[in-house]
């Protein structure tokens, strides 16, 4: 087994890393590395219905999604991320037991008492510490998942705070657990480069064949590609979420709107404004410049450069109406 500590902590690199592992290695790897602040979806899931979109923007939090499935997650530089990648059988690869039972027995030594739980996340007493995943991919699997050990909680929670009566959509939806930082647990303190360096020392004395793997000058080019062909695209990002529709009611100076947009493939196919509000032009007009348009604020905005949303919407600004399509 090749063990990896990632100097990395670009999310897009990191989760790039994994695909790569997964496909051009036959070797079973284990790999740590840690984020910095970024939201990860899941691969089936709706990105806008899973964060605080405003907050995200306003603090900078990247935004990526990963090639597993399940729920979403924060990782920030006090969140270590676990992950190994075996090879296997079919219909016995998919092993949660088998893939948490190493780390819970790291974390054993460090006096903690671990269990996992019936959604396969791993448990601190009653708290969550982590959630976990799954991908296969021919005769390989990717199984890893998050510790949450010196996390910053506000950011995490207002991250991931979100008006779900906005979206309609068959999406998979994230559960909201209690958590709790492993530090906070610790009998014997220490920090997360600690903490990494003591599952990282656990995993190569306790698994047959385990070895420090550095990246090469191969797999760094190789991970990089995928970057950013996909990691770090929109497409892959928001684009790839199911179909939904979106549905908001925006008050304002003078009057009051309900805005419906349905959205396939991260791009407006159909919007309808309705509500108490006067305008000098046809709304029809303003709804159709919308569509065709990718649901992305910075886009839209451009789309609306050179329209006054208050001949259609008298009292809406531009900004406003953008503010309300998010």
């Amino acid at each position: 087994m090749l063990c990896i500590i990632s100097s990395h902590t670009d999310p897009y690199f990191n989760l790039a890393s994994e695909e790569y592992l997964l496909k051009a290695f036959n070797e079973d790897v284990f790999l740590l590395y840690r984020n910095i602040p970024a939201i990860v979806v899941g691969k089936h899931q709706n990105t806008l219905a899973e964060i605080n979109f405003q907050f995200v923007q306003e603090n900078s939090i990247v935004v990526a999604r990963r090639i597993s499935g399940g729920g979403t997650v924060f990782h920030d530089l006090g969140n270590l991320i676990f992950a190994f990648i075996t090879s296997g059988k079919d219909g016995e690869m998919v092993d949660y037991k088998k893939f948490t039972i190493p780390i819970i027995e790291a974390m054993k030594k460090m006096s903690l008492d671990v269990t996992l739980g019936e959604r396969n996340e791993l448990l601190l007493e009653h708290w969550k510490i982590s959630g976990t995943a799954s991908h296969v991919y021919k005769k390989r699997v990717l199984h890893h998942g998050t510790l949450l050990f010196s996390s910053e909680m506000d950011i995490l929670s207002a991250s991931l705070k979100v008006q779900p009566e906005r979206f309609t959509d068959r999406a998979v939806k994230s559960v909201r657990s209690e958590i709790t930082n492993i530090r906070d647990h610790l009998v014997d303190k220490m920090d997360v480069l600690d903490f990494q360096n003591q599952i990282h020392g656990h995993i190569l004395d306790t698994m047959d064949g385990a070895r420090a793997y550095h990246y090469n000058d191969n797999d760094l080019k190789e991970i990089n590609k995928l970057r950013e062909s996909k990691f770090s695209s929109w497409e892959w990002n928001f684009g790839y979420s199911p179909k939904y529709q979106f549905n908001k009611n925006l008050r304002f100076t003078t009057g009051e709107i309900a805005l419906r947009m349905n959205v396939v493939k991260g791009i407006i196919k159909e919007v309808n404004i309705e509500g108490d509000f006067l305008g000098s032009k046809d709304i029809h007009v303003l709804e159709e410049v919308l569509v065709g348009t990718i649901h992305d604020p910075e886009t839209i905005r451009m789309r609306l450069s050179g329209i006054q949303v208050d001949d259609y919407i008298a009292g809406l600004e531009n900004e406003e109406l953008l503010s309300g399509m998010f």
